[in-house]
């Protein structure tokens, strides 16, 4: 008996090692990969399934990568946000020379350049699929559109507002619509104006569980559905009192959002999808347990 109870406080310790070890947030730069890290993951996705029937693991403001603490919302390059397994990309593109922005900030790339490097990777892993939206920065709408349109690379791209099955798009970028964007799939996003407003980190937990739930009932009518974990308490009193920039949110969502999902969801379960979550500094860990719930 005393052996047995030995084993198993071993066993305990070395499963809260492990867990403590886990990268649900990261704001490294570099990106590391073991070598059994499978980056063409949707290639175990039976073709037939349609990509509403799918948890897809995105980041918010994608390529926020420069302007300080208040702005930043990534710390990986777009390359190594797709090979650690983000699907979803959310661009905010300005009029001038389609620069990608972040509020007022430059991101140093543009939308050709992204496209460019999203086609490289599909070249390399052209099983994959890879969800882009496009949102307008400042009040160009619609000539942000029309200059888009003009670049986009109709040999990789789905531009329909059908919502496509899996062998359709593999190796494409499929476009998905936004209020502001109105070419590709639709979204039905669950966050309401102001979510991304955190004053108090217990509140926007709160909010993602709604939206959760809300996106698992959505998925089963075929739709597409984004839901934000991304948060800033830019904008609010308490939460710049309390310094919630985006990084310092997403230290607290992360392991909150991981636990939720190990809790909560359960692969394999028909009609199971949570649709696309975008998220800020992800871990590659929090992305494997959203890839796993397919």
């Amino acid at each position: 008996m005393k052996t047995t109870g030995t084993l198993l406080w071993i066993l305990l310790l070395q499963l809260q090692k492990s867990l403590g070890q886990l990268q649900v947030f990261n704001d490294e730069k570099t990106l590391h990969l073991p070598d059994s890290y499978n980056i063409g993951w949707m290639q175990t996705l039976h073709d037939d399934k349609s990509i509403s029937d799918i948890t897809i693991p995105g980041t918010h403001d994608t390529m926020a990568l420069y302007g300080g603490p208040l702005a930043e919302c990534q710390a990986w390059s777009l390359m190594d946000q797709l090979k650690s397994g983000i699907r979803y990309l959310d661009l905010r593109v300005s009029e001038y020379d389609l620069h990608i922005m972040h509020g007022i900030t430059y991101q140093h790339t543009s939308f050709p350049e992204v496209q460019k490097t999203i086609r490289d990777f599909l070249s390399n892993y052209p099983t994959e699929i890879v969800l882009v939206s496009v949102k307008p920065a400042f009040f160009f709408e619609t000539k942000v559109t029309d200059l888009v349109k003009r670049e986009i690379d109709s040999s990789i791209s789905w531009v329909s507002s059908s919502v496509p099955r899996i062998g359709e798009v593999r190796g494409k970028i499929v476009y998905v619509q936004n209020s502001n964007f109105r070419l590709g799939v639709p979204l039905s996003e669950t966050d309401e104006d102001g979510d991304y407003r955190v004053s108090r980190v217990e509140e926007k937990e709160e909010k993602i569980k709604n939206h959760l739930n809300h996106a698992l009932e959505t998925c089963r009518d075929g739709c597409v559905v984004l839901s934000f974990s991304s948060g800033t308490g830019l904008g609010t009193w308490m939460g710049a009192l309390r310094g919630l920039t985006p990084k310092r949110v997403a230290e607290e969502i992360n392991p909150f959002l991981y636990n939720y999902l190990n809790e909560n969801a359960k692969p394999q379960e028909p009609k199971t999808s949570f649709g696309i979550i975008a998220m800020d500094f992800p871990g590659t860990d929090l992305i494997q347990k959203i890839i796993y719930l397919n």
